[in-house]
């Protein structure tokens, strides 16, 4: 067995530690939360931290998908000085994992249940070779969709219930002076949009076999030519100045009026929160028209590295329990935008759009429909995912001469990436 802890602990034996041990040690953690709403919603888990003596190093890598903070770390690690805690999404955990960098938690997590509470999609990346090596902080789900209510109200539109009404309401929004489509040329972004263009298009089955068989008939076929096609006119809607913008740029421009719709994550709810915006009223999330009753879904982890003391397993231990508490799952979540990653969590402090995000979520657990977000490490590994980005955002940028170009060439990069 590769995995971290040289001793393994009894669950007491971590809680004496947490408590004994554990309040002359600092934590250094890796993340990439450097947004208003993503840093405030990470001062909860600082404040919670602080309460039991623990400090805070803070490393934040700028960038929202988390690849500059991956490079980050693998320089951290190849010189042999691993942070204490690390941000992660997916397979990049269990690839960690793989390589023996990650510690065990098994002790806090069998003290506390984990495994009755948290769904089993999220235990696929949390866990590695039957031990827990990361505390999942949330759920996210990709295929929203953001409007400002104000924009719609003025020109008489109501929310789009599907892919036709959703061009008709860009367009409306063009043709009265605003930018359809806030949007930001990085290629995670692309990808983002993406994801619920192709559920919109071809359904959960086709996404499923897509991007996580990675069926190449289903790369190649006309479906996903047609969701390229999709991508055409959404490009369409797009103002000019959108290369290298940051996500949160993007739904500034949701906030303040100048844009109509954003497609992101669920994340970009903690920005209409910051900034003092309330669901319903301000502003509409919703799902991309034609993905409802599906979820594409990335959950934000963080893994924990071998560390050489009893005090920093200690104070790993500690972060980990809080990272699972109910009260942090509810406070976390509420500010982030996402939903807690354990289900036995009240819906009652959350905002109508986190409310509908949990009862979509479970609707779709239930139904077979919560699917791992290609665009976010949870359908397969990064050499496929970072193979689909590039055909993405170069189809995106006009790169490709035609759709059935794009899907061809999708196809070809699929297979040489696995």
């Amino acid at each position: 067995m590769r995995i971290g802890l040289r001793t393994k602990l009894t669950a007491a034996a971590v809680l004496a530690m947490t408590t004994t041990l554990a309040q002359a040690e600092d934590v250094e953690v890796l993340h990439w939360w450097t947004s208003g709403g993503e840093a405030a919603a990470l001062n909860v888990l600082k404040e919670n931290l602080a309460a039991q003596g623990i400090g805070w190093i803070d490393m934040p890598v700028a960038g929202g998908g988390g690849e500059a903070a991956m490079t980050a770390l693998r320089a951290r690690v190849t010189a042999g000085d691993p942070p204490t805690a690390v941000q992660m999404l997916g397979f990049d955990i269990q690839d960690w994992a793989a390589e023996g960098a990650l510690g065990n938690l098994d002790a806090v997590a069998e003290a506390e249940g984990w495994d009755a509470v948290v769904p089993a999609a999220l235990q696929a990346f949390a866990r590695y070779d039957g031990h827990w090596i990361s505390a999942p902080v949330n759920v996210h789900s990709t295929n929203w969709v953001w409007a400002n209510k104000g924009i719609l109200d003025q020109l008489g539109l109501a929310q789009p219930t599907t892919w036709d009404e959703f061009v008709a309401a860009l367009q409306a929004a063009e043709d009265a002076g605003f930018v359809g489509l806030a949007h930001d040329g990085q290629a995670w972004q692309d990808a983002t949009i993406f994801d619920g263009v192709v559920l919109s298009t071809g359904g959960p089955e086709f996404y499923s076999q897509a991007f996580i068989d990675l069926d190449p008939a289903a790369l190649g076929s006309e479906t996903m030519v047609e969701a390229f096609r999709r991508m055409e006119v959404l490009r369409g809607f797009v103002d000019d100045n959108f290369s290298g913008r940051d996500w949160n740029l993007a739904s500034a421009m949701v906030i303040n009026g100048e844009a109509a719709f954003q497609i992101m994550g669920d994340w970009a709810k903690g920005e209409f929160l910051n900034a003092g915006q309330e669901p319903g009223t301000d502003f509409l999330c919703f799902r991309v028209p034609g993905s409802e009753g599906s979820v594409t879904f990335n959950s934000d982890q963080f893994a924990m590295f071998n560390v050489q003391s009893d005090e920093a397993r200690a104070a790993q231990a500690a972060m980990a329990s809080a990272i699972m508490s109910p009260e942090f799952q509810i406070a976390f979540n509420v500010v982030k935008g996402s939903v807690p990653a354990r289900t036995d969590v009240s819906d009652e402090a959350f905002d109508a759009c986190g409310r509908q995000g949990m009862a979509e979520l479970a609707a779709a657990a239930e139904a077979g429909t919560l699917l791992g977000s290609m665009a976010h490490g949870h359908a397969n590994r990064a050499a496929v995912k970072n193979a689909i980005y590039d055909v993405v955002t170069a189809h995106f940028n006009g790169e490709y001469a035609s759709a059935e170009d794009a899907a061809a060439a999708l196809v070809e990069a699929v297979a040489a990436a696995q």
